[in-house]
């Protein structure tokens, strides 16, 4: 069966010589309740671009035996030597502790992390990176930088930084409307 890869597109350039993808900006322009689709076209490339970058770390990670969620969490092990609860784990993720308890089965399984005693309290348990992890996260550093280096070429210093600064806006306002959508209910 052929690969169809829908998020492959043709960029156009508007009139201040910036980049717009007509397939969208055609549909969301019925789809709109006016002629302005500026903030739904805005939305619609931040899921390209997350969709693109999560197919990017998925082949790398793929091709090493991880799944994604279970990276995110073995670099999150790897930022310390005394190990981090399953609960801290999920909330610096995002994630539920189900689901990181999964993950780290995983990493387990494949000798990269372990559960530990946690040193105050024996009926806790912390999960702490094995060496060989250690090695699995330093073997991937290196061509996970090229990749990142090369899907973020052309861009200057400042325009990384005010990319990652508007995303992280974006993310502050959904979790603004979150709470106000929750306390409406």
């Amino acid at each position: 069966m052929k690969h169809v890869d829908n998020d492959e597109a043709e960029f156009s350039r508007d009139s201040d010589d910036l980049l717009f993808d007509p397939r969208a900006r055609t549909a969301l322009a019925q789809f709109a309740l006016g002629d302005d689709t500026s903030v739904l076209e805005a939305a619609a490339a931040i899921r390209a671009a997350a969709r693109a970058l999560d197919r990017l770390r998925s082949h790398g990670t793929d091709s090493r035996g991880l799944s994604p969620g279970a990276l995110d969490i073995l670099v999150r092990l790897g930022s310390t030597e005394d190990g981090i609860s399953i609960k801290d784990l999920a909330g610096s993720a995002g994630v539920s502790s189900r689901n990181v308890t999964g993950l780290v089965d995983t990493l387990e399984r494949a000798g990269l992390a372990v559960r530990v005693p946690a040193p105050q309290d024996r009926r806790s348990v912390l999960v702490r990176i094995t060496p060989p992890g250690s090695t699995w996260l330093d073997e991937f550093r290196r061509p996970t930088q090229r990749a990142m280096a090369a899907v973020f070429s052309g861009f200057t210093p400042s325009e990384t930084v005010l990319l990652r600064h508007l995303c992280l806006r974006v993310v502050e306002n959904q979790h603004q409307l979150a709470r106000y959508l929750e306390e409406q209910a």
